[in-house]
């Protein structure tokens, strides 16, 4: 397969960035996209060019650390991170235009890479909980409601990628701050911390220059783990809630 690609260059965070144009032969329908970039990259190596910068770590779907904006969607146009989609679900001669994640919170670092800090910081600001509990207790010893549990279990999907701010036109993260609210929320040991969690990390968001929700439904549909939209009622429900208790 034969494939164009435009790709945005940024020597730095401070330097003006720009689109640049590569053609590459000889790709299998059966790399990933990322596999594709380092064929790319190998390439501009042997030309002596300076190589794409960007992020990558587990390769599996599991980090959340290889999010590109692919054809102006957050991922690509399959429902999966960037490291699982395949360049079968391109077509021979395909003009692929490939962009760091759109959003001021997740500043360019060079080419590709993006600082997702903002993303640490608002899980500093609650997304735990801090009960010394010492040793391990038995996995039995605080029972937790089957529903409850499913539902946390399916939030925590969340890796924090953070292709739900680069697909929202708001550049919102309330998605990911929402899915997390959600997973603690649902559990007992969550329940102590509830209240100054939400208004915390809330408070983080907007400090970063997050966006707000306007129920777009963009995230959603870009999230790799397919978090529900829900969560960010869920997420309004208990810093409503907590509001009203004075936090």
């Amino acid at each position: 397969m034969k494939f164009t690609l435009n790709i945005w260059r940024q020597p730095d965070a401070v330097t003006a960035g720009k689109i640049h144009t590569y053609e590459l032969d000889e790709v299998s329908e059966d790399m990933s996209f990322l596999e594709m970039l380092d064929v790319l990259n190998e390439d501009l190596n042997a030309k002596g060019e300076e190589p794409v910068a960007f992020d990558s770590d587990c390769r599996e779907g599991i980090c959340g650390s290889c999010g590109l904006m692919i054809n102006g969607e957050a991922h690509g146009p399959e429902v999966t991170t960037t490291c699982q989609l395949h360049m079968r679900s391109f077509k021979d001669g395909d003009s692929i235009t490939i962009e760091p994640w759109r959003a001021d919170a997740f500043p360019v670092v060079k080419d590709l890479v993006v600082d997702r800090g903002a993303f640490d910081r608002i899980i500093q600001q609650g997304g735990y909980i801090s009960v010394n509990t010492g040793a391990a207790p038995d996995a039995h010893a605080t029972p937790v409601p089957k529903d409850k549990a499913d539902r946390a279990f399916d939030v925590a999907t969340c890796i924090s990628c953070g292709a739900c701010v680069a697909a929202c036109p708001n550049g919102s993260a309330s998605l990911f701050v929402g899915a997390k609210i959600t997973h603690l929320g649902e559990l007992p040991q969550g329940q102590a911390e509830r209240d100054t969690r939400v208004v915390n990390m809330v408070a983080q968001h907007d400090h970063e220059g997050f966006g707000g929700c306007t129920n777009i439904g963009e995230c959603t549909a870009a999230c790799p783990k397919e978090i529900p939209l829900d969560v960010i009622s869920r997420l309004n429900w208990d810093l409503h809630a907590a509001l009203r208790h004075g936090k």
